[in-house]
């Protein structure tokens, strides 16, 4: 590729945060001299910001000691803990853990003894975290500018979808060090929830990514993987998306895939065009494609009626409220 071409590589590859998984990807390769000094920054970066969430995860597992053991870790953090492909080279925001729900109270005080204190102090976004949401309101500890979300489950509560939380929590897998990370499987249908189920595909290349390499390192490992997926995600009530996954993640990235899971569907092309939806600049594109998403992602968290009504107080409180407290009931 001339240097026009790494260009768009690596601005797409910014704006989706994947320059770090990138970076792992081509190292060791002969690059031209300003593609590879962009790539050592970011592999840099990127095992930075591994270090970092590891020892924010051991931090929150010392928080919790005699409260949750062991602690369930999701998404980034549990992809580095486990040592899976999947971690190779990805950034990592916030820590994500799960709790079962009747865990919750102690937990939250737990954390807030040990520094962390709440993100969103609005009284009204509060309640609706508590109310409605999968997990505590988010948790930031101001010493390491490092946020944490509480999971009790994996969808909002009032999403379509009801994932069963204490299967997760039963079947998860012990790490030691008194961590543990979800079944394989299971990992995979959180990880096609968390993509599929409720989101609109912001940030989707990345995720997409995750499950490419969850499955060619767990189907390679497990001769009875694919069966296990399909018995898992008809468990959670989430065989499209999972199967959805499947393809797209084949389509796009040749993930090696049983071939009764294969084959694009007719919808798959609208999901593509919205992961697809940049320029070579890295800049966003097709806006009508991405509002489609976004309200699709509304709708599937919550009842038309509800969502109106969360729409409207959000609207009021942002622009008529002008600094005066607003009282909202959901």
């Amino acid at each position: 590729m001339d240097l026009d071409a790494w260009t768009a590589v690596l601005a797409v590859a910014r704006a989706e945060q994947l320059t770090g998984t990138l970076a792992m990807r081509l190292d060791g390769l002969v690059l031209p001299h300003r593609v590879s000094a962009v790539l050592e920054d970011a592999k840099a970066t990127a095992l930075e910001g591994r270090r970092q969430a590891l020892w924010e995860a051991e931090m929150a597992r010392r928080a919790l000691s005699g409260v949750i053991e062991p602690l369930i870790l999701l998404k980034g953090t549990a992809f580095a803990a486990a040592g899976l492909d999947a971690g190779q080279g990805r950034s990592v925001g916030d820590l994500d853990i799960l709790v079962p729900r009747a865990k919750l109270a102690e937990v939250e005080a737990a954390l807030l003894a040990h520094g962390w204190v709440w993100v969103k102090p609005d009284p009204y976004d509060d309640a609706y975290y508590r109310q409605w949401m999968h997990e505590l309101p988010p948790l930031i500890h101001p010493d390491r500018d490092r946020m944490i979300d509480v999971h009790h489950t994996i969808l909002p509560l009032t999403a379509r979808r009801t994932p069963k939380a204490d299967q997760l929590i039963a079947n998860a897998v012990p790490l030691g060090s008194g961590f543990a990370v979800l079944e394989s499987s299971e990992m995979v249908v959180h990880a096609a929830i968390h993509l599929f189920g409720d989101g609109d595909l912001s940030g989707g290349l990345r995720n997409l990514w995750d499950i490419d390499r969850l499955l060619r390192e767990f189907g390679e490992e497990d001769g009875h993987f694919w069966t296990k997926l399909g018995s898992f995600a008809a468990e959670h009530g989430a065989v499209d998306v999972v199967a959805r996954a499947v393809r797209l993640s084949h389509a796009l990235f040749g993930t090696p895939v049983p071939a009764e899971w294969a084959g694009m569907k007719p919808m798959d092309r609208m999901f593509l065009r919205r992961l697809l939806a940049r320029d070579g600049w890295g800049q966003e594109t097709r806006p009508a494609t991405r509002l489609a998403f976004y309200i699709r992602s509304h709708l599937r968290r919550m009842p038309p009626a509800m969502l109106a009504r969360h729409l409207w107080v959000k609207w009021r409180k942002s622009a008529g409220g002008k600094g005066r407290p607003q009282q909202a009931r959901i």
